[in-house]
Parts: C-alpha cells; sequence; structure tokens
C-alpha cells in the first residue's frame, strides 16, 4: 500500500473511532421521552440507496386510487414488509434521447432497464438498532443502434447524460449488509456497493428520479467513483443532533458484469477509492433535503488501467423550504484521478408541484475537463437541463427533460447541442 492510501487509512480510522464516540455521546445523553420522538431511522443512503428508494415509492402511493388488483397487490407487499421485514420493488424504466449537432448520424438512442431491489430486516426488528441485507439487480438494455448514455459520445460532451441507460446487460449492483447501532445513531454497510449511494449525496442526485445529466448529481462529475458492486463498507454516524460524519473505502477495480472479482482485487491490487465527509442537516428524517456538507475524496492509482492517483474535494448546500422549494449549490475540485471534470459549480432548484407528488427541477453546471483524463486546453462546458416528473398513477412517473449544452468540449466543430428525452418508470 503507497504512502497515500497509508494516509488515507488513518483518516479514515480517526473519522470512525470519532463517530463511534460521538455517536455513543449523544446516545448516553438521549432521555426516553427523546427516544420516543426519534423513531424515523437515519437513512444515511441518498435517494438513489435501496431504501431511500423504497421509501420514495411508498410515498409516492399516497392519494390515489388504483383498481382492485393493484390495491390488493401492494397490500400484499406491505403485509410482508410489516411481519417479516421484507421489502422490495421489481421496477421497469424506459428512455429515450435525441440530439442536435452530433459528430455522426447516430443523433438518438432508446433503452430500458429493469431491477429487481429490495431489503430484509434480520435483525432487531423491533427496535432502532436494525440489521438489514439489502440487494439488487438489473438488466440494463438498448432498443437502437445506441443506447441513451452513447448519444453523449455523439454530442462530444465531456460527462455522463443518463448514464443508467446504458447496453451493460444483467449487472449486480447492491449485495451489502446495513447495521443500525446507537438508537440509529450510527450506521454501518459493508459488502458490495454502490458508492454514489453513500458520496455526496442531495435529494435530486438520483439518475432513476432526478437530474438526467450527471454534473447535476454526484460530485459534480469531479469524483472518479468505481464502478457498482464494489467492495467495502462505510461507516456512518450522527456526531451531534445535527452534524454526521460519513467515511469509507472500496475497491477502484470493481466491474459490476463479473461482481465477484472484486474480492480478489480488493485485496490483490489495493487499489482504493475512499472518502470521509462531515455535513450537517435539520434533522434525521430529513437527511438528503436539508443538507450543508464537505466531502474529501481519494483514489489510488490504477495501474492495469493506467489511471493515475488522484484527490478531491466538493462542497453541497441544499435546503428545502416550506417542503415545495430545494434551492441548491455545489462545487467540486478534482487533482487528477481520473475524473471526468477537474472544476464544477453547479446550481438550481427543486421545485414541488401544488398535487405535491409531481416535481421540477432546474439545473446549471459550469465544468472543466480534467486534464489528465483528456487533454489541455478543452473549452470549458456549460449546461443547463430542465426535467418535470409526473406521478400520473401510485405506480407510474413521466419525466420529460430539456438539456442544452454550450461547448461540447470533444466536438470543436459545434458551439453547442440541445439534448431532448423522456423517461417513464413503472414500479410493481
Amino acid at each position: 500500500m503507497n504512502g497515500a492510501s497509508r494516509f488515507t487509512g488513518w483518516v479514515l480510522s480517526g473519522a470512525v473511532f470519532l463517530a463511534f464516540t460521538s455517536s455513543l455521546a449523544v446516545a448516553q445523553e438521549t432521555t426516553a421521552t427523546e427516544s420516543e420522538a426519534s423513531l424515523v431511522p437515519v437513512v444515511f443512503g441518498g435517494p438513489n440507496s435501496v431504501p431511500g428508494q423504497l421509501a420514495a415509492d411508498a410515498r409516492a402511493a399516497e392519494a390515489f386510487v388504483d383498481p382492485v388488483f393493484l390495491d390488493r397487490y401492494f397490500d400484499w407487499k406491505d403485509g410482508l414488509t410489516a411481519k417479516h421485514g421484507f421489502s422490495f420493488t421489481l421496477d421497469y424504466t424506459a428512455a429515450m434521447l435525441a440530439a442536435t449537432d452530433t459528430i455522426t448520424e447516430k443523433d438518438a438512442g432508446a433503452g430500458g432497464v429493469v431491477r429487481f431491489f429490495g431489503s430484509w430486516d434480520l435483525v432487531g426488528r423491533d427496535s432502532d438498532n436494525t440489521g438489514s441485507f439489502i440487494w439488487k439487480v438489473e438488466n440494463r438494455h438498448r432498443y437502437t443502434d445506441i443506447p441513451p448514455s452513447a448519444v453523449k459520445n455523439e454530442v462530444g460532451y465531456v460527462g455522463l447524460i443518463l448514464p443508467t441507460h446504458s447496453n451493460i446487460k444483467t449487472r449486480l449492483t447492491n449485495l451489502y449488509w446495513k447495521q443500525n447501532l446507537r438508537e440509529g445513531n450510527l450506521e454501518i454497510v459493508a459488502g458490495m456497493l454502490d458508492v454514489t449511494d453513500w458520496v455526496d449525496l442531495y435529494a435530486l442526485a438520483s439518475p432513476w428520479t432526478g437530474f438526467f445529466n450527471f454534473s447535476l448529481a454526484t460530485g459534480g462529475a469531479s469524483i472518479p467513483t468505481p464502478d457498482d458492486a464494489t467492495l467495502g463498507a462505510y461507516v456512518n454516524a450522527m456526531m451531534t443532533d445535527t452534524f454526521y460524519i460519513m467515511a469509507g473505502i472500496t475497491d477502484s477495480n470493481a466491474d459490476s458484469t463479473d461482481p465477484f472479482e472484486t474480492f480478489d482485487t480488493f485485496f490483490d491490487e489495493q487499489e482504493y477509492f475512499s472518502s470521509l465527509e462531515i455535513g450537517r442537516t435539520t434533522s434525521r428524517d430529513r437527511f438528503y433535503f436539508d443538507n450543508t456538507h464537505v466531502t474529501l475524496w481519494h483514489v489510488d492509482e490504477r495501474e492495469a488501467a493506467g489511471v493515475s492517483s488522484g484527490w478531491g474535494a466538493t462542497f453541497s448546500y441544499a435546503q428545502a423550504i416550506d417542503d415545495r422549494w430545494m434551492p441548491f449549490l455545489r462545487a467540486g475540485y478534482a487533482d487528477d484521478g481520473g475524473s471526468l471534470l477537474q472544476k464544477t459549480v453547479s446550481t438550481g432548484l427543486g421545485y414541488q408541484l401544488r398535487d405535491k407528488k409531481s416535481l421540477l427541477g432546474v439545473g446549471l453546471n459550469w465544468g472543466e475537463p480534467n486534464e489528465d483524463t483528456f487533454e489541455p486546453g478543452l473549452d470549458d462546458q456549460f449546461t443547463a437541463e430542465m426535467f418535470c416528473r409526473f406521478q400520473v398513477k401510485r405506480n407510474i412517473q413521466i419525466t420529460p427533460d430539456v438539456q442544452y449544452i454550450i461547448n461540447p468540449a470533444l466536438n470543436p466543430e459545434s458551439d453547442d447541442a440541445w439534448v431532448l428525452g423522456v423517461r417513464a418508470r413503472v414500479v410493481l
């Protein structure tokens, strides 16, 4: 292990120790009345995590009148959760993107993703100290010559546009254990993880329900996160009623299409991605709705892949106002490491429509391509995106989306491009 890795390891070890002792102090200071008033468990994972998505789907079910067979089906699912602590979702998300000013004539792509994910509470179901088995498997496939995720190549864009909709076929995303301790103030997750569930979170970051463009999600495209199903662990803790810490380390060489190879590369290659986040939230149950944080990350050199080591930092501010408005401001910096952007700033607004089920999102991003990943002298990019997610039924969402890109860095023949898209999600 190189010196930077050892340094990162010491930092993470210290953070874990501090988080544990701080959460212990919080638990000791909590009175019985306070404990009874805070039964909502800490959700450290973001809206894209399995617990986060399950909770969001449950909220979306309210106030809709469904056919009798759907009511009976969802009542059966609710019964599984109540009696056995077993929650699951089977969903299908279809998407299409079409772009102007492309490098070739392939200016549109369409595809779909079927996912099966869930959580099984196996320990401490009647307490805040729940131990849960979490899983998620997917199949990502294209309908057309290119999938939606490849449209960004045709535009010449440094970044990711709807990266979930590729043609990678069957893959594993999650297979891990989540253990809550200290009355939910301390959370340990270990196993095969999706790092974007635990790094630089806010409510609009999910490509399944929020922005299409990754520059408005994790790290503003400045964090070189590993592939999904990466072996590792995160320790997350409330240090006080409002301040929290999240720290973890995972395998940088994971491959979600050959997921169990990560056990070999984690121990043999010893090339890791690690992160440390310190932040503030207004309360436990509003973890990624009212959130300000700083995230530090480090990635080891990946010799076989030819990717240099690097480090970086991000800042994020998001605040829900009257449960309707949510302005945000986010920025990131990367020093090498194989990231897409080396400097990035994003701002925007989420707005819950009057039906309280549909969501409008508007975002702007400025990004400077990483010279270590690409080449020096590429133009800075400017991206604007607007989407509107309509909850048309209890289990159906439709999201039209429009993006305007100025100076796509890998297409010097074009000054700008429009990308139009639509995403439809059905939940069972």
